[in-house]
């Protein structure tokens, strides 16, 4: 039986082929391509792949069928335990809040500004303990409840000192929207933002009791 030789292109399938490889991306995601083909075509583009281990960083160097090379620098993974370890942010957050807040009252802030735990979820008053207590963090302080918090909001109760009025007109302005405010839950305390602005718009002067005369 006769030998078959090598099947000759026709000038149309030659430029059809040219075609394809000057557009290689429309042949790799091509729906009529399989994974075998791909991989084939990986083989036929790279001679071999380097791989080298740095400090923060994989070097990847390519050497493709033509001698020429391409270099690559990609982030290691992390380990398991650096992913669920604290960020540093947060630790030198907990510990500038030291002076001002209490446990509970850092978890609030530390909330409200989007920091999230290594273990993910919101912040507790007991993972910021424990976090002191695994990292040697400072104890909270807090200051008098008329004084403000580190991030200068002050309490309903030293927010109605200031301003001369009652508590109960400082739950009023805030739920009208003329005081902002920071509340982690429904029914938890509040705490105000009081600029000098604020101030001077909302204080009322002070009453002046008249002396009681007594009979004569």
């Amino acid at each position: 039986m006769p030998q078959r030789g090598p099947r000759v292109l026709s000038a149309e399938e030659r430029q059809h082929i040219l075609d394809l490889v000057s557009n290689l991306p429309a042949v790799w995601y091509a729906p009529t391509t399989t994974h075998v083909e791909r991989k084939r075509l990986v083989r036929f583009l790279i001679k071999d792949v380097t791989l080298t281990r740095r400090a923060t960083t994989i070097q990847v160097a390519i050497r493709w069928h033509t001698h020429a090379c391409t270099t690559l620098e990609i982030p290691r993974p992390q380990r398991s335990c650096d992913v669920r370890r604290t960020s540093p942010a947060v630790l030198a957050r907990i510990r500038e809040l030291a002076a001002s807040h209490t446990d509970h009252q850092r978890a609030m802030v530390l909330n409200h500004e989007e920091y999230r735990a290594g273990l993910g979820g919101p912040f507790t008053a007991a993972k910021v303990q424990w976090l002191r207590w695994h990292y040697a963090l400072p104890r909270p302080h807090p200051s008098s409840p008329d004084q403000p918090r580190g991030d200068g909001r002050y309490s309903a109760r030293a927010a109605a000192a200031l301003l001369n009025v009652d508590v109960s007109t400082i739950a009023q302005w805030c739920n009208a929207g003329q005081l902002e405010y920071l509340q982690e839950a429904l029914h938890h305390p509040r705490w105000i933002t009081l600029t000098p602005e604020y101030i001077a718009a909302l204080r009322t002067p002070v009453r002046q009791r008249k002396p009681r005369h007594s009979p004569t």
